[in-house]
Protein backbone atom coordinates (compact mmCIF):
# COMPACT_ATOMS: atom_id res chain seq x y z
CA UNK A 1 0.00 0.00 0.00
CA UNK A 2 2.57 2.27 0.65
CA UNK A 3 4.20 1.53 -2.57
CA UNK A 4 1.21 2.73 -4.11
CA UNK A 5 1.42 6.23 -2.34
CA UNK A 6 4.73 7.07 -2.83
CA UNK A 7 3.78 6.09 -7.12
CA UNK A 8 0.92 8.70 -6.80
CA UNK A 9 3.05 11.53 -5.12
CA UNK A 10 5.34 11.13 -7.79
CA UNK A 11 2.38 11.22 -10.48
CA UNK A 12 1.07 14.39 -9.00
CA UNK A 13 4.54 15.76 -8.83
CA UNK A 14 5.09 15.20 -12.38
CA UNK A 15 1.73 16.50 -13.42
CA UNK A 16 1.89 19.59 -12.06
CA UNK A 17 5.66 20.36 -12.96
CA UNK A 18 4.78 19.15 -16.93
CA UNK A 19 2.57 22.29 -16.94
CA UNK A 20 3.26 24.58 -14.34
CA UNK A 21 -0.04 24.30 -12.93
CA UNK A 22 -1.56 22.84 -10.99
CA UNK A 23 -2.10 22.11 -6.70
CA UNK A 24 0.58 20.04 -5.79
CA UNK A 25 0.26 20.64 -1.31
CA UNK A 26 -3.66 19.32 -0.61
CA UNK A 27 -3.33 16.52 -3.49
CA UNK A 28 0.14 15.25 -1.51
CA UNK A 29 -1.58 15.72 2.02
CA UNK A 30 -4.26 13.28 0.47
CA UNK A 31 -2.67 10.59 -0.83
CA UNK A 32 -2.79 8.07 1.48
CA UNK A 33 -6.68 8.79 1.99
CA UNK A 34 -7.34 8.58 -1.79
CA UNK A 35 -5.06 5.07 -1.69
CA UNK A 36 -6.68 3.64 1.23
CA UNK A 37 -10.19 4.90 0.11
CA UNK A 38 -9.59 3.07 -3.66
CA UNK A 39 -7.88 0.35 -2.95
CA UNK A 40 -9.13 -1.17 -0.06
CA UNK A 41 -12.66 0.50 1.81
CA UNK A 42 -14.79 1.52 -1.52
CA UNK A 43 -16.71 -0.85 -3.25
CA UNK A 44 -16.99 0.05 -7.03
CA UNK A 45 -16.80 -1.11 -11.03
CA UNK A 46 -14.32 0.17 -13.23
CA UNK A 47 -17.52 -0.35 -16.08
CA UNK A 48 -17.95 3.24 -15.07
CA UNK A 49 -21.47 4.82 -15.67
CA UNK A 50 -22.68 7.45 -14.05
CA UNK A 51 -25.73 6.48 -12.32
CA UNK A 52 -23.58 4.19 -9.62
CA UNK A 53 -26.04 1.77 -8.92
CA UNK A 54 -25.04 -1.11 -6.38
CA UNK A 55 -21.60 0.63 -6.00
CA UNK A 56 -20.08 2.74 -3.56
CA UNK A 57 -19.74 6.46 -4.57
CA UNK A 58 -17.13 9.05 -4.17
CA UNK A 59 -17.75 13.14 -4.65
CA UNK A 60 -14.56 15.16 -4.55
CA UNK A 61 -15.87 18.77 -3.45
CA UNK A 62 -12.09 20.21 -2.99
CA UNK A 63 -11.67 19.70 -7.18
CA UNK A 64 -8.10 21.59 -6.98
CA UNK A 65 -6.47 18.60 -5.78
CA UNK A 66 -7.64 16.80 -8.61
CA UNK A 67 -3.85 15.36 -9.59
CA UNK A 68 -3.97 13.19 -6.68
CA UNK A 69 -7.68 12.12 -7.60
CA UNK A 70 -6.47 11.70 -11.03
CA UNK A 71 -3.40 9.52 -10.32
CA UNK A 72 -5.23 7.20 -7.99
CA UNK A 73 -8.35 6.70 -10.46
CA UNK A 74 -5.60 5.68 -13.09
CA UNK A 75 -3.91 3.37 -11.14
CA UNK A 76 -7.10 2.07 -9.95
CA UNK A 77 -8.19 1.12 -13.64
CA UNK A 78 -10.82 3.60 -14.48
CA UNK A 79 -8.39 4.61 -17.36
CA UNK A 80 -4.86 4.41 -18.85
CA UNK A 81 -1.99 5.47 -16.60
CA UNK A 82 0.01 7.06 -19.71
CA UNK A 83 -3.21 9.66 -20.02
CA UNK A 84 -2.01 11.86 -16.81
CA UNK A 85 1.11 13.10 -19.56
CA UNK A 86 -2.08 15.01 -20.34
CA UNK A 87 -3.15 16.55 -17.67
CA UNK A 88 -4.16 20.31 -17.90
CA UNK A 89 -3.27 20.67 -21.37
CA UNK A 90 -5.83 21.66 -24.40
CA UNK A 91 -8.50 19.19 -25.13
CA UNK A 92 -7.02 17.41 -22.46
CA UNK A 93 -9.96 14.98 -20.33
CA UNK A 94 -7.47 15.83 -17.00
CA UNK A 95 -8.54 19.37 -16.64
CA UNK A 96 -7.48 21.18 -13.71
CA UNK A 97 -10.48 21.26 -12.19
CA UNK A 98 -12.62 17.71 -12.59
CA UNK A 99 -15.22 18.24 -15.16
CA UNK A 100 -18.02 15.91 -16.53
CA UNK A 101 -18.12 16.76 -20.09
CA UNK A 102 -14.94 15.36 -21.28
CA UNK A 103 -16.78 11.78 -20.17
CA UNK A 104 -13.76 10.76 -17.97
CA UNK A 105 -14.36 7.38 -15.96
CA UNK A 106 -14.65 8.12 -12.30
CA UNK A 107 -15.93 11.74 -12.55
CA UNK A 108 -19.62 12.01 -11.04
CA UNK A 109 -19.42 15.81 -10.82
CA UNK A 110 -17.74 19.07 -11.93
CA UNK A 111 -15.95 20.31 -9.07
CA UNK A 112 -13.88 22.84 -7.79
CA UNK A 113 -16.26 25.71 -7.16
CA UNK A 114 -16.47 25.57 -3.23
CA UNK A 115 -18.65 24.59 -0.93
CA UNK A 116 -21.04 22.64 -3.52
CA UNK A 117 -20.16 19.07 -3.03
CA UNK A 118 -21.84 18.31 0.53
CA UNK A 119 -24.96 18.84 -1.26
CA UNK A 120 -24.38 16.63 -4.43
CA UNK A 121 -23.16 13.82 -1.70
CA UNK A 122 -26.23 13.73 -0.21
CA UNK A 123 -28.52 14.33 -3.11
CA UNK A 124 -27.00 10.92 -4.17
CA UNK A 125 -27.29 9.08 -0.92
CA UNK A 126 -30.57 9.76 -0.75
CA UNK A 127 -31.29 8.73 -4.03
CA UNK A 128 -29.85 5.24 -2.72
CA UNK A 129 -31.79 5.05 -0.25
CA UNK A 130 -35.10 5.37 -2.67
CA UNK A 131 -33.40 2.89 -4.99
CA UNK A 132 -33.25 0.35 -2.22
CA UNK A 133 -29.22 0.66 -2.67
CA UNK A 134 -27.32 -0.06 0.36
CA UNK A 135 -23.85 1.17 -0.90
CA UNK A 136 -22.54 4.09 0.46
CA UNK A 137 -21.38 7.50 -0.49
CA UNK A 138 -18.34 8.98 0.49
CA UNK A 139 -17.04 12.67 -0.23
CA UNK A 140 -13.87 14.54 0.54
CA UNK A 141 -14.02 18.61 1.37
CA UNK A 142 -11.07 21.04 2.02
CA UNK A 143 -11.59 22.89 5.74
CA UNK A 144 -11.14 26.15 4.31
CA UNK A 145 -14.15 25.34 1.80
CA UNK A 146 -16.30 25.08 4.93
CA UNK A 147 -16.06 28.69 4.75
CA UNK A 148 -18.78 28.67 2.46
CA UNK A 149 -22.18 29.04 3.44
CA UNK A 150 -23.43 26.04 1.38
CA UNK A 151 -21.92 23.35 3.56
CA UNK A 152 -23.72 24.71 6.84
CA UNK A 153 -27.10 24.32 5.05
CA UNK A 154 -26.04 20.75 3.38
CA UNK A 155 -24.60 20.01 7.24
CA UNK A 156 -28.07 20.95 8.81
CA UNK A 157 -30.27 19.51 6.43
CA UNK A 158 -28.53 15.85 6.40
CA UNK A 159 -28.17 16.17 10.38
CA UNK A 160 -31.92 16.70 10.14
CA UNK A 161 -32.91 14.46 8.35
CA UNK A 162 -30.90 11.36 9.67
CA UNK A 163 -28.88 11.19 6.11
CA UNK A 164 -26.84 7.97 7.14
CA UNK A 165 -25.70 6.68 4.31
CA UNK A 166 -23.09 9.46 3.80
CA UNK A 167 -19.50 9.70 5.05
CA UNK A 168 -17.55 12.98 4.69
CA UNK A 169 -14.04 13.46 5.05
CA UNK A 170 -12.69 16.97 5.89
CA UNK A 171 -8.83 17.22 4.92
CA UNK A 172 -8.11 18.94 7.88
CA UNK A 173 -4.45 20.55 7.05
CA UNK A 174 -5.71 23.88 8.49
CA UNK A 175 -4.18 25.86 5.54
CA UNK A 176 -5.46 27.65 2.21
CA UNK A 177 -4.09 29.73 -0.48
CA UNK A 178 -3.89 32.90 1.20
CA UNK A 179 -2.44 31.11 5.15
CA UNK A 180 -3.37 29.44 7.93
CA UNK A 181 -7.11 29.14 7.97
CA UNK A 182 -6.95 30.75 11.50
CA UNK A 183 -5.26 33.82 9.91
CA UNK A 184 -8.09 33.95 6.97
CA UNK A 185 -11.56 32.67 8.87
CA UNK A 186 -11.24 30.61 11.62
CA UNK A 187 -13.64 27.60 11.57
CA UNK A 188 -13.37 27.30 15.70
CA UNK A 189 -14.22 24.02 17.12
CA UNK A 190 -15.21 21.78 14.21
CA UNK A 191 -16.28 18.56 16.43
CA UNK A 192 -18.35 20.64 18.11
CA UNK A 193 -20.08 22.23 15.60
CA UNK A 194 -20.86 19.02 13.30
CA UNK A 195 -22.55 17.70 16.72
CA UNK A 196 -24.19 20.24 17.23
CA UNK A 197 -25.44 19.35 13.46
CA UNK A 198 -26.63 15.80 14.75
CA UNK A 199 -23.60 14.50 12.55
CA UNK A 200 -20.93 11.63 13.87
CA UNK A 201 -17.79 12.90 14.24
CA UNK A 202 -14.75 10.62 14.52
CA UNK A 203 -10.89 12.46 14.78
CA UNK A 204 -8.78 10.62 12.59
CA UNK A 205 -5.43 12.67 13.68
CA UNK A 206 -2.90 10.95 11.65
CA UNK A 207 -4.42 11.43 8.71
CA UNK A 208 -1.40 10.40 6.65
CA UNK A 209 -1.23 7.40 8.25
CA UNK A 210 -2.26 4.09 5.79
CA UNK A 211 -3.22 2.24 8.49
CA UNK A 212 -4.88 4.84 10.88
CA UNK A 213 -6.95 5.94 7.61
CA UNK A 214 -8.17 2.35 6.86
CA UNK A 215 -9.17 1.51 10.76
CA UNK A 216 -11.04 5.23 11.00
CA UNK A 217 -12.89 4.82 7.24
CA UNK A 218 -13.76 0.85 8.52
CA UNK A 219 -15.14 2.30 11.78
CA UNK A 220 -17.46 4.94 9.63
CA UNK A 221 -18.85 2.31 7.78
CA UNK A 222 -19.81 0.30 11.00
CA UNK A 223 -21.79 3.11 11.62
CA UNK A 224 -23.53 3.56 8.90
CA UNK A 225 -27.47 3.03 9.75
CA UNK A 226 -28.11 4.57 12.51
CA UNK A 227 -29.77 8.02 11.59
CA UNK A 228 -26.71 9.97 11.73
CA UNK A 229 -24.72 11.34 8.44
CA UNK A 230 -20.86 11.13 9.81
CA UNK A 231 -17.91 12.79 9.24
CA UNK A 232 -14.11 12.43 9.51
CA UNK A 233 -12.11 15.06 10.78
CA UNK A 234 -8.90 13.93 8.88
CA UNK A 235 -5.68 15.80 10.22
CA UNK A 236 -3.03 15.95 7.29
CA UNK A 237 0.03 18.02 6.05
CA UNK A 238 -0.34 19.67 3.18
CA UNK A 239 2.51 19.01 1.03
CA UNK A 240 3.17 15.46 2.71
CA UNK A 241 6.24 13.43 1.45
CA UNK A 242 8.58 15.86 0.22
CA UNK A 243 10.32 18.49 2.71
CA UNK A 244 10.60 21.35 1.22
CA UNK A 245 6.33 21.88 0.83
CA UNK A 246 5.64 20.68 4.41
CA UNK A 247 5.18 23.04 7.33
CA UNK A 248 3.79 25.82 4.56
CA UNK A 249 0.82 26.88 2.75
CA UNK A 250 3.13 28.39 -0.11
CA UNK A 251 2.64 24.85 -2.55
CA UNK A 252 -0.95 25.27 -2.50
CA UNK A 253 -1.28 25.82 -6.03
CA UNK A 254 2.46 26.36 -7.26
CA UNK A 255 4.29 23.92 -8.77
CA UNK A 256 8.11 22.65 -8.31
CA UNK A 257 10.98 23.69 -11.14
CA UNK A 258 13.26 21.06 -12.69
CA UNK A 259 15.64 21.54 -9.57
CA UNK A 260 12.88 20.95 -7.29
CA UNK A 261 10.96 18.37 -8.97
CA UNK A 262 14.40 16.35 -8.58
CA UNK A 263 14.88 16.82 -5.44
CA UNK A 264 11.22 16.14 -4.69
CA UNK A 265 11.14 12.55 -7.13
CA UNK A 266 14.69 11.59 -5.21
CA UNK A 267 12.41 11.35 -1.77
CA UNK A 268 9.33 9.57 -3.68
CA UNK A 269 11.29 6.46 -5.17
CA UNK A 270 9.54 4.95 -8.27
CA UNK A 271 7.15 2.08 -6.98
CA UNK A 272 5.05 0.92 -9.47
CA UNK A 273 6.71 2.55 -13.00
CA UNK A 274 5.73 6.24 -14.06
CA UNK A 275 3.70 7.25 -17.19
Amino acid sequence: MQDFVTQVRRDILRQVHQVNSGHPGGSLGCAEFFTVLYQEVMEYSTDFDMDGKNEDLFFLSNGHISPVFYSVLARSGFFPVEELSTFRKIDSRLQGHPTTHEGLPGIRIASGSLGQGMSVAIGAAHTKKMNKDSHLVYSLHGDGELQEGQNWEAILYAGSKGVDNLIATIDYNKKQIDGATDDVLPLGDLKKKFEAFDWKVLELKEGNDVEAIRKTLEEAKGLTGNNQPIVILMDTEMGNGVDFMMGTHAWHGKAPNDEQLETALAQNPETLGDY
